[in-house]
């Protein structure tokens, strides 16, 4: 068996593919593994099964300018952590389920981006964690594993592509830990680029200083 990265900052990482729910979720979990990422030189590919239409408490507002809102707060995000390409699916927030069009979409960006590792949810987790994130944690993992890998399982979704490993954060028992200080500014900045989402900016910079120095992620071996 193949040995596990050993991080980021790993010389065989050459391509990275986040797949998460919604607008905000890569900068809260996994911000800093990016930045580390792209800092080396890999390419990272952006993909968010939702665009977040439902993520406001202003009931004033319709879900399509919401959309398009954090729509663009996660590209300007997005080019503050050095990615330049970012996959909307648009799918209806909050009422995501695990289907097989669901697995074959994710299938076709796995294999359009061909990642050395993925970066998704961990679905196992309880039962407070979102429905979204629980979903594409486990869609995610389906498609790169066997899915994504096999010839004749979506075919017309592009030509097969094995990834080695997924990283899977949010869950209880990890097995890799990210120190992301020397990034963590940067990830701060990322994170309050999501100006929809942020109450007090103040607030978020001091907490996010003492506590968002560590990422944890749980690695799956995929080969």
């Amino acid at each position: 068996m193949p040995k596990l990265f050993s991080g980021p900052e790993d010389r065989r990482i050459k391509r990275a593919l986040c797949v998460v729910a919604h607008p905000d979720d890569i900068e809260f979990y996994c911000a800093g593994a990016v930045l580390l990422m792209t800092r080396h030189g890999v390419a990272v590919d952006f993909v968010l099964a939702t665009s977040g239409d439902k993520g406001t408490r202003d009931g004033g507002k319709s879900r399509a300018k919401v959309a398009r809102i954090r729509e663009r707060e996660q590209e300007m995000a997005a080019d503050v952590l050095g990615v330049k390409h970012v996959v909307f699916l648009r799918h209806p927030d909050a009422e995501l389920v695990e289907s097989l069009e669901l697995r074959e979409e994710l299938v076709r960006e796995i294999r359009a981006s061909k990642p050395d590792v993925l970066l998704t949810f961990d679905p196992n987790v309880p039962y407070r964690f979102h429905p979204d994130h629980r979903v594409v944690g486990r869609v995610a993992l389906d498609a790169a594993w066997p899915s994504a890998r096999d010839p004749l399982t979506f075919p017309k979704a592009g030509t097969p592509h094995e990834t080695a490993e997924a990283w899977c954060f949010g869950g209880l028992q990890p097995t890799l830990e990210i120190d992301v200080e020397e990034v963590l500014g940067k990830k701060i900045e990322a994170r309050l680029a999501h100006a929809s989402q942020t109450t007090s900016p103040a607030a978020l910079m001091r907490r996010w200083r003492a506590m968002a120095r560590i990422e944890k992620f749980h690695q799956v071996n995929l080969r």
